[in-house]
């Protein structure tokens, strides 16, 4: 018997939580030369992107959390693969925000 996640959608609702983070920013990103905006214009492009990226691992993630959620709760487990798999679409789309925001000449600021 399958049983449904405690909190349909969390995994994608946190990744999605955690790409909002540099909303109104630039994300922390410069570019020589760049007017004041356009590191915030690009970033939310790359955030985009990786949104777009990462949706389907999420929606995967959200599958499995849902299929083995009485297996998890038995081994003590869930908690931490729920981290896990969280943490991963995380890196995931911060990686591809980089190398987005790498790939339209701005570096990190800092």
């Amino acid at each position: 018997m399958t049983t449904a996640p405690r909190h349909p959608g969390m995994t994608r609702v946190v990744a999605i939580l955690l790409l909002l983070g540099g909303c109104t920013s630039g994300g922390g990103w410069v570019k020589p030369g760049a007017e004041e905006g356009a590191a915030a214009q690009e970033y939310q492009e790359c955030r985009a992107l990786a949104d777009s990226a990462v949706r389907t691992e999420a929606d995967i993630d959200q599958d499995i959390a849902a299929t083995r959620q009485t297996d998890w709760q038995r081994s003590g487990l869930g908690q931490v693969q729920s981290r896990t798999m969280r943490e991963n679409t995380r890196d995931r789309a911060a990686a591809i925000i980089a190398s987005c925001m790498q790939a339209k000449g701005f570096a990190p600021a800092g």
